[in-house]
């Protein structure tokens, strides 16, 4: 959300980049994982880059700048977009294992 007002590229870049709609960057990497037969979970992003990946703490000043991310919960230091991947992975962990888990009632 909002990179075509953050990206500077010059002329011919910027006009390749606002034709692409995000729906149609997430239609071809649909398309890619089919086709590979690799498996892909869509997860929400929401506060991921504020969210610690240790203690699960969640605050706007938790990231600090564009790359230093410094937990106000618990200390942890790390690098913002790792952090992030983090948070990512684990949601699409959790979204990956409840599919999976059964939902029938137990026989007794």
């Amino acid at each position: 959300k909002g990179i075509r007002n953050r990206v500077r590229l010059r002329k011919p870049q910027r006009v390749a980049l606002h034709s692409w709609a995000f729906a149609q960057l997430g239609d071809f990497i649909v398309y890619t994982a089919k086709r590979a037969g690799v498996p892909l979970v869509f997860v929400d992003p929401a506060y991921t880059s504020q969210t610690c990946a240790e203690c699960g703490h969640v605050d706007k000043r938790n990231r600090v700048d564009q790359e230093l991310f410094i937990c106000r919960g618990c200390g942890v230091v790390a690098h913002a977009d790792r952090n992030a991947s983090h948070n990512i992975a684990t949601r699409g962990g959790s979204v990956w294992n409840a599919g999976r888990e059964s939902r029938v009632p137990a026989t007794p």
